[in-house]
């Protein structure tokens, strides 16, 4: 991946991720974030714990596992990265579930954070199926739509200030952005990787 997009998106996106993961320490240790979000959030301690701190970390970690040098050169690293990202998504997503009920915007956005959750979990677990019968092509594929919809994290704010910029009220963006926030991310890795596939010689 680090091959097909310029350094400096990379950089973006490695920069953006570790934004996030810090908002989100600063939040479950009550230094940064909405009062009444985190005052909703403490109403379900364990699993808020789980989501904010365990997205966050996934984070910090994600965006390293596509590092070509990392892959190739610290192959030990990147396994023990990867078995640490999958666990943590898997409790960072179990967290999501529980939390979407009581998520802001009504029921479209109660909807499409739940199904953030379920698909985010669904996709760790293929990564990890495929890794485990040694489908390294899979794999990737799967961490490709794993990573995606962690960083939901990122895009979901850069979406909500577009909307504040553009006046649009929070009732009415954030339902949009429940979905927004994920949807085009895994559709643009739906495409690269249909683009990876035609590109690719066929074998006979």
């Amino acid at each position: 991946m680090q091959r097909v997009i310029p350094t400096f998106l990379f950089g973006l996106l490695l920069l953006t991720s570790f934004a996030i993961a810090l908002h989100a320490v600063g939040f479950q240790f009550g230094i940064s974030g909405d009062p009444e979000t985190r005052a909703r959030f403490a109403t379900i301690p364990v699993a808020s714990t789980l989501h904010v701190l365990g997205g966050g970390t996934v984070l910090l970690i994600g965006g390293f596992q596509f590092s070509q040098r990392l892959r190739t050169r610290y192959t030990a690293l990147h396994r023990n990265l990867g078995r640490i990202y999958l666990i943590l998504v898997a409790l960072g997503g179990t967290g999501s579930l529980f939390l979407a009920p009581a998520a802001d915007g009504g029921l479209v956005a109660k909807i499409g954070f739940f199904m953030l959750g379920v698909l985010w979990l669904f996709s760790g677990w293929q990564a990890y199926a495929a890794i485990r019968r040694r489908d390294i092509q899979t794999h990737r594929e799967w961490m490709m739509r794993s990573f995606a919809m962690t960083f939901a994290a990122v895009t979901l704010r850069v979406y909500l200030g577009v909307f504040a910029v553009l006046e649009v009220p929070f009732d009415e963006a954030y339902p949009v952005v429940a979905w927004l926030s994920w949807v085009p991310n895994l559709i643009l890795v739906e495409w690269y990787l249909a683009l990876k596939r035609s590109s690719s010689p066929a074998v006979a």
